[in-house]
């Protein structure tokens, strides 16, 4: 995945997944956003057609990583939280408290910087924990919906 920093026009597109209905946000060639709801309105593009396809493969099982040309919206900090979170492989996790030793950041900021992941489930923040197991998520649902996708990658056995 690579981060790109341009400017321009913003494209939205949605689909229907067992985590809720999903909308990604395009701008100048790069995801730069995923949220939950419908868009108000449905763009085409060949990238939010492929982004789309990709969400799809998840959630039915056929894909576990994402190949998309992603911006990450915030300060370097925040980029470089969201870099160690792609680095999660499927299935794992990591806890706030790991990725603060390799950044050399206290836990609370790498919490504060996965509450602020603007592309969740691409960059997939729901396979980070805390050091006593399962907190907080950003997406709609909150916990339930970190439980849902972790079952889905089968690290369930986390929760147990």
């Amino acid at each position: 995945m690579s981060f790109l920093a341009q400017n321009g026009t913003m494209k939205h597109a949605s689909l229907s997944t067992p985590f809720g209905d999903l909308t990604l946000t395009e701008e100048d060639g790069a995801i730069t956003a995923l949220g939950w709801g419908q868009a108000t309105r449905q763009d085409c593009s060949d990238l939010l057609d492929t982004a789309l396809s990709q969400l799809n493969e998840y959630a039915t099982g056929k894909r576990q990583s994402f190949d998309l040309p992603l911006r990450i919206k915030g300060s370097d900090f925040q980029r470089e939280v969201c870099t160690a979170i792609l680095a999660i492989p499927f299935g794992d996790t990591r806890t706030y408290g790991e990725i603060a030793r390799d950044l050399g950041v206290p836990a609370q900021a790498v919490g504060g910087a996965c509450g602020g992941n603007p592309i969740p489930v691409i960059i997939p923040c729901h396979r980070v924990m805390g050091a006593k197991g399962l907190t907080g998520f950003s997406g709609a649902g909150g916990v339930e919906t970190k439980v849902a996708l972790l079952r889905h990658e089968g690290a369930a056995g986390l929760l147990i």
